[in-house]
């Protein structure tokens, strides 16, 4: 009498069915991805196209029957006869120099320094990231306060110490821009203090210990480990600094007074600001200048990107 087997388990397993989304599942998406995208095109593609097109023209800015056709004009007149420009290139350069070399290291300072578990660590990042809670304009207005020529906080100060002294900060044009400097990078620092003690807290303590164990110190474990270690984070704080030195306007627009640049506070912003929203409006040289910028930002920032993930690759 033959017995019957059962046969084997089998041994695959059922794949899981896919979910199709649903009509109300597509709308949401469609909504939640296509209304930022519809915002982006409206308020930053479109009117950076505008502007490019806008650069090739003279137009007054009143109507649209005036927009006259002038080619690389208002280049030209940049580079060769335009006399602001020039100052301000090298403005936003000192801009950049000072911000990557001074608050930019001090914030990665503070950061390290409040990794660790010292007493008082969340009063002290408080106390250095308030500034940056703060809109650009607002950090002006408190900067014009203590740099007021006549009864402001610093020469009030100074008053004190070495009396009959008297220093107008801002209206003096070989002090007035590291005036500026001094009032941003004051914000600066906050924010990148910030920025580098979030990657710090996600940093392997392992990595510390076995430096510390090979007889490494706080400096080398901070030089060799820490900070190759936290390459990502060092491109955003690069990229980041670059962009904020690039695109400064609010803090010396306030302190400049507005529109009309003082000298020695020329920057490509408020270059820009001047000639389209200025008393007499030049929009294609203010577009022609946006587009300078715009360029010099994506060049900057491009090449930089690029090098850093050629590197990573290899």
């Amino acid at each position: 009498m033959s017995s019957v087997r059962s046969a084997p388990p089998s041994t695959t397993r059922a794949r899981p069915r896919s979910r199709r989304l649903g009509t109300g599942d597509r709308l949401f998406l469609a909504v939640i991805v296509g209304i930022p995208l519809l915002a982006l095109l409206i308020f930053v593609w479109l009117p950076a196209l505008a502007s490019v097109g806008l650069s090739f023209t003279s137009w007054d800015g009143i109507a649209l029957s005036d927009i006259r056709w002038t080619g690389l004009d208002n280049y030209h007149e940049i580079f060769t006869n335009y006399p602001p420009f020039w100052p301000a290139v090298q403005h936003n350069v000192v801009w950049l120099l000072f911000t990557a070399l001074l608050p930019t290291p001090f914030g990665i300072f503070l950061a390290y320094q409040l990794d660790h578990k010292i007493r008082f660590t969340k009063v002290y990042q408080t106390a250095i990231f308030l500034p940056m809670v703060l809109s650009l304009a607002v950090v002006g207005f408190i900067w014009e306060i203590i740099y007021n020529p006549d009864n402001g906080l610093l020469n009030g100060v100074l008053n004190g110490v070495a009396p009959g002294h008297h220093i107008d900060w801002l209206g003096d044009p070989s002090l007035n821009l590291w005036a500026v400097l001094v009032a941003s990078a004051w914000r600066h620092t906050g924010y990148i203090m910030i920025l580098y003690l979030a990657g710090l807290k996600g940093f392997d303590p392992a990595l510390k210990e076995a430096a510390s164990l090979d007889g490494a110190n706080g400096r080398q474990t901070f030089l060799k480990v820490v900070f190759p270690a936290l390459r990502p984070v060092n491109i955003i704080i690069l990229v980041v600094t670059v962009m904020e030195s690039l695109r400064a306007f609010d803090i010396v627009y306030v302190l400049g007074g507005g529109v009309g640049s003082k000298p020695g506070m020329e920057l490509l912003s408020l270059l820009i600001t001047d000639n389209i929203i200025g008393e007499s409006s030049h929009i294609g040289y203010g577009s022609a200048l946006a587009v300078v910028l715009l360029v010099v930002s994506l060049l900057a920032i491009g090449t930089f990107l690029v090098q850093s993930f050629r590197t990573e690759d290899q």
